[in-house]
Formats: structure tokens, sequence, C-alpha cells
């Protein structure tokens, strides 16, 4: 019996294989990432700026979900879940579930942050979106908190 080729190109219009659609499912996750650190990027406004920088790192972190799912048996906050799928990743976890009430109370109307929590948090996002990426390609995802 024949098998699809590493990345699930069959090469006869066939669909890829599950590995093949989860590390593209990954990529655009990553894709959307990007997306929101250029709004971060973009934005004037600290608080505007920081939530797309922290929900940057939300979609890195459902990446690393989509290619390492965990078992739930209760609810989870999304930063527990990453943690659990990929260890090497738990600072930068713990540091944006801290970050996590922040956004909350910025979309609320009920807090802010200033330009350089803001500032910050972008730079966190992206080197964290960095790490991701390491981690999915195999290679050591280090933490680099600011």
């Amino acid at each position: 019996m024949r098998t699809a080729p590493a990345g699930g190109a069959r090469g006869d219009g066939s669909p890829p294989d599950r590995a093949g659609r989860l590390a593209k499912a990954a990529e655009a996750l990553l894709e959307r990432s990007d997306a929101e650190l250029v709004a971060a990027d973009l934005a004037s406004d600290p608080d505007e700026r920081f939530v797309h920088a922290h929900l940057a790192a939300l979609r890195a972190g459902a990446a690393v979900l989509t290619v390492n799912p965990t078992r739930r048996r209760a609810p989870r906050a999304v930063w527990e879940l990453v943690a659990a799928a990929a260890p090497e990743l738990a600072g930068w976890c713990a540091h944006f579930a801290a970050a996590a009430p922040v956004r909350a109370s910025i979309e609320t109307g009920r807090g802010g942050v200033d330009h350089a929590r803001a500032d910050r948090a972008a730079e966190d996002a992206a080197a964290f979106a960095d790490a991701v990426r390491a981690h999915l390609q195999g290679g050591v995802a280090e933490l680099r908190v600011s």
C-alpha cells in the first residue's frame, strides 16, 4: 500500500493528510497573528496597540494548539492549554495570562495602559510568535519576556 508523501500533497487531487491540514491551519493562524502585529504597529492609541498585541499572541498560541492538541477534562484558559501542549512556551504563557485581565479591562472601558506598556506588549507578542514558529519547526523557543 502506498502512503502519501510528507506534507500530504499526493499530486492526484486528493485532500492533504491530517498533518498537512493542521500545518496549513497553524500557518493561517500565524498569518492572522502577523496581521494583528501590523495593526498594533499602526495603532497610535496605546490601548488599541496593547489589545492588538495580545490578540496576536493568542493567535500564535492557537497555532500551537492546532498541531499539538491537548485533552480537556474541564474548561481551561488557552494559556494553560498552550503551556501543556508546549512546555517550553510556559513562561510566555504565564506572561500573557497575566496580561489577559488588562486586555479585558481595556475592552470593557475600565482601564488602560501607557505607551511604554503597549510597546512592550507588541514586542513581546512578536517575540512569542517567533518562539511559536521555532517550536512548530522543531526548534528551541526561548523565553525573552521584557
